[in-house]
């Protein structure tokens, strides 16, 4: 007699944490796929972006959201709902910390302690600290979260105790059939990535705020059998902003158009043509109608 198969697993599982303390590295780590931008700079990621790792009897659906933050703009309440939604259809919870941490997210840690969900409190960049401090570390959560399953010490950007965390999430998965076909690798479409990768860029070339006032929408996207043809525009609040994006004799637009057009080819396994646009939305951050159209809502 053939052993009875395992039964087939599938959940959402929620990747929580304040900004830069490598949510989307861990992401990646555990999907494989470079999904979320990457930057060392707080902040990057805005969406709630999932990112699908199917197995034969497995299917985790992670949730990379946005860095907690005290809301200054709408855009910053929208991200926030973002968070918030995830935890409420989340079946595991992962709360990623990390070495530096300043213990000052005690609205969302008291959200934590409310929850009947598994949570798996991880503290990331341990490859960066003393071994005494990264015990003090998850010593001083397991006293402040003392519901969380799990306190484990990760770094994600080295892969440490990575699959340790896959393994602690499928046990804790419930029996369930996929959600999501099991080729998919995301719920965001190709035009969703290429935006994010323009964005990316811009965080990694412009200064100060100018980053955080620009949002990136890919117009037209027309994939042919042996190109992509992309136009994209990049909105501003501020006609000094439009100035500084596009730089003297336009060479800083050139430069983010053509790093994102390198990544792109390689993210697509395709030659792409982009063209890419700067406009004046004044004060988008903060008008419901923009952020509408820009998907916040």
């Amino acid at each position: 007699m053939n052993p009875e198969p395992n039964p087939h697993r599938a959940g959402f599982v929620s990747i929580i944490g304040k900004p830069n303390v490598g949510k989307s590295t861990l992401m990646n780590a555990l999907v494989g796929e470079r999904l979320s931008i990457v930057t060392s700079k707080a902040q990057t990621t805005r969406h709630r972006i999932l990112g699908i790792l199917n197995g034969d009897d497995f299917q985790l659906v992670y949730s990379d959201t946005p860095g907690i933050i005290q809301p200054k703009y709408e855009l910053h309440n929208a991200m926030m709902s973002f968070v918030y939604s995830s935890l409420e259809d989340a079946d595991v919870i992962l709360f990623v910390t990390d070495i530096y941490e300043k213990h000052d997210e005690e609205p969302i840690v008291e959200r934590l302690r409310k929850t009947d969900v598994p949570i798996i409190l991880l503290v990331n960049k341990v490859d960066q600290a003393e071994q005494a401090e990264v015990e003090e570390k998850l010593a001083y959560w397991k006293h402040h979260l003392p519901n969380a399953a799990e306190v484990l010490p990760i770094s994600a950007l080295e892969k440490f105790n990575t699959e340790q965390v896959l393994q602690m999430v499928l046990e804790r998965l419930p029996v369930h059939p996929p959600y999501y076909p099991k080729d998919e690798l995301t719920d965001k479409p190709e035009r969703f990535f290429a935006a994010e990768m323009i964005r990316e860029k811009i965080f990694k070339l412009y200064k100060k705020e100018v980053p955080y006032s620009c949002e990136v929408s890919v117009e037209e996207f027309k994939e042919e059998e042996d190109i992509i043809r992309m136009r994209a525009i990049i909105y501003v609040e501020r006609s000094s902003q439009k100035g500084i994006i596009i730089g003297q004799k336009g060479e800083a637009l050139k430069k983010v158009g053509t790093w994102s057009r390198e990544e792109m080819e390689k993210f697509f396994l395709k030659k792409v043509f982009l063209e890419i646009h700067v406009k004046v939305n004044e004060n988008w951050r903060t008008d419901p109608k923009a952020l509408n159209r820009f998907g916040y809502q």
